[in-house]
C-alpha cells in the first residue's frame, strides 16, 4: 500500500504539489541558520526520498539560496511570498519538505530536536507560557 499523499502550498498559494512517505526522519532544527531562514525558534524538516513529490505548481516561482561555507544548509522558497519549500538536499539524496508548507498532519511526529545547544534562551520559558487560541486581550 502507498502511502498517502499530502497537499502542500506555499503562503501564497502559487507554490503548490503533493508528497508522500514513507518519511524517514522528521527533525526540529533548533540550529542558528534555521532560526535566520524561519525567523522563528526552529525549522520543522521531514526527510524523504527525491521521487515522493508531485509538483503541481508554481516550480518557477522557487529561489534557492546554498549557503557557500555550509554542506547541507540551504534555503528554499518562494519568491512571491518567501514562504519555505520543499526541495533536495545538495547532495540530491533526500527531499527536505518543510512541516509548515504542508496542509495535512504527515504520519509521523518529529524524532528529535537537533543542535539542541544552540536554541534560543528564552525558547523553554515560551514553551510554558500561556496559551491563547488567538491575540491575547
Amino acid at each position: 500500500m502507498m502511502p498517502r499523499e499530502i497537499k502542500g502550498r506555499c503562503l501564497c498559494g502559487a507554490v503548490t504539489c503533493e508528497v508522500h512517505g514513507p518519511y524517514k526522519r522528521f527533525y526540529q532544527c533548533h540550529c542558528d541558520r534555521c532560526q535566520k531562514k524561519t525567523g522563528s525558534a526552529f525549522a520543522s524538516l521531514l526527510f524523504t526520498d527525491p521521487e515522493n513529490i508531485k509538483w503541481q505548481s508554481g516550480e518557477d516561482k522557487i529561489k534557492r539560496f546554498d549557503l557557500p561555507n555550509a554542506v547541507r544548509f540551504s534555503n528554499v522558497f518562494c519568491t512571491e511570498c518567501g514562504s519555505q519549500v520543499p526541495y533536495l538536499t545538495r547532495d540530491g539524496s533526500l527531499l527536505c519538505i518543510p512541516a509548515g508548507f504542508l496542509d495535512e498532519v504527515p504520519d509521523m511526529t518529529p524524532q528529535a530536536n537537533i543542535f539542541w545547544e544552540e536554541k534560543f534562551a528564552w525558547y523553554e520559558a515560551g514553551q510554558a507560557a500561556p496559551k491563547f487560541s488567538q491575540y491575547p486581550e
